[in-house]
């Protein structure tokens, strides 16, 4: 084990790259075929809550199957059931057009593999990466993720525009079978999993999670502070586009640069907190992240219009800032608890911030028709940024992990 972990790792996230990709090509034809279809908003939110639903209120749920059996299965089968799904689109549009109510189902049953997939994700790499290597490798995995979220808009743009949606969704099916293919390649050891002479009943065990979340005091702040951050953090990365186009006069080409640049920001923050993931303050890393991001945020909020290639660098910085959150998050829960509850621990983090991803829309799509989108990102990255400052002088963020 000790000189195979990394071969076991880079199988592992070689697979998983694949699949990120091929879901985000769908995930964006999906909304576009919506889009195209109806030009309605009202589809448009229903779509994206099939997207949240099942992992908001599954999620919980699924993290006790994930700690009782074996992960590697949970996360097979989890991608062979998305696989099977993306079949149902791929096979009915043989013989008539697509309705909208086969992409909803798609949506929703393709979130329900997820709520299964992500946790057991998580929850998998502490059994194959050392301790003192999470942090870093977190970040490694943060980047392969972004390299591929950074070629899937130009890919998804050229497919969908040269192929039926229906023969598009094979891909999908592609990236799945790729992603069990290098997971058969893998060895996780199972330790973890418990025997069946020490299982309790469901929901013992379910509520066992939560008990064992309120032993760690810094890891519940952490999930409140979470939770409050997406709901500033997921519509305002919905509205970039947005702000380009409106407050600093952009074009589409504009918001495609803005974009690529967010993402570029995030690959090159992945990776360097790949490379520096072992020397951090793991708790400080955490709150700075957010501290930086509400910041350019805000900056980007008080911008005039005349400053766009400033708010083209600040995305940049904004982006960089995105994995010493999500990814230093994962690892100070993966090096907090034993592996054997992080299935339950991860599926109830997942839910927790996914059930307010939709309030801060709500609000986002209140608010900012009434104050204008700029003063939004104003006062949405003053919050954050408060909350980075709330997270820094907390006492309980100042032991290290």
């Amino acid at each position: 084990m000790k000189t195979s972990w990394k071969r076991q790792f880079i199988t592992m996230w070689s697979g998983q790259s694949v699949s990120v990709l091929t879901s985000a090509v769908i995930q964006m034809s999906l909304v576009w075929y919506l889009t195209s279809r109806t030009e309605s908003a009202a589809i448009m939110s229903i779509g994206t809550l099939m997207g949240f639903i099942p992992r908001a209120v599954v999620g919980p749920f699924a993290g006790v199957f994930i700690d009782r059996f074996s992960r590697k299965r949970v996360m097979i089968l989890a991608d062979l059931f998305i696989a099977s799904i993306s079949l149902l689109p791929v096979f009915y549009g043989f013989f008539a057009e697509l309705p909208i109510w086969v992409i909803m189902c798609t949506l929703f049953c393709r979130s329900l593999g997820n709520a299964f997939h992500t946790p057991a994700l998580q929850a998998v790499t502490p059994t194959i990466v050392p301790k003192e290597h999470l942090t870093a490798y977190a970040g490694f995995a943060h980047g392969f993720e972004s390299t591929s979220h950074l070629i899937s808009p130009a890919l998804a743009a050229i497919l969908f525009s040269r192929l039926s949606l229906n023969l598009l969704m094979l891909l999908d099916v592609f990236g799945a079978l790729f992603a069990v293919l290098m997971l058969g390649f893998v060895r996780v050891p199972e330790e973890a999993v418990r025997d069946k002479s020490r299982r309790s009943g469901y929901f013992t065990e379910f509520k066992e999670g939560f008990a064992i979340v309120r032993t760690q005091p810094a890891i519940v702040f952490i999930l409140g502070i979470s939770c409050m951050y997406s709901i500033i953090y997921s519509p305002i990365g919905t509205y970039y586009p947005l702000i380009t186009i409106t407050h600093f006069g952009g074009e589409i080409k504009d918001s495609a640069l803005v974009e690529t640049v967010l993402s570029l920001g995030t690959m090159v923050g992945a990776f360097t907190l790949g490379l520096v993931g072992k020397r951090i303050n793991k708790m400080r890393a955490f709150a700075l992240s957010i501290l930086t991001y509400g910041v350019c945020v805000a900056i980007t909020g008080a911008m005039p219009p005349r400053l766009f290639y400033v708010f083209v660098a600040a995305s940049a910085v904004t982006g960089a800032s995105i994995p010493f959150y999500s990814s230093v998050r994962t690892s100070i829960i993966q090096t907090k608890f034993e592996s054997e509850y992080l299935g339950r621990i991860f599926a109830l983090t997942i839910s927790l911030t996914t059930f307010t991803t939709p309030i801060g829309l709500i609000c986002a799509g209140i608010f900012a028709e009434r104050i204008g989108i700029a003063r939004w990102f104003l006062f949405s990255g003053m919050a954050a940024a408060l909350l980075g400052v709330a997270s820094l002088a907390n006492p309980l963020m100042k032991e290290e992990t």
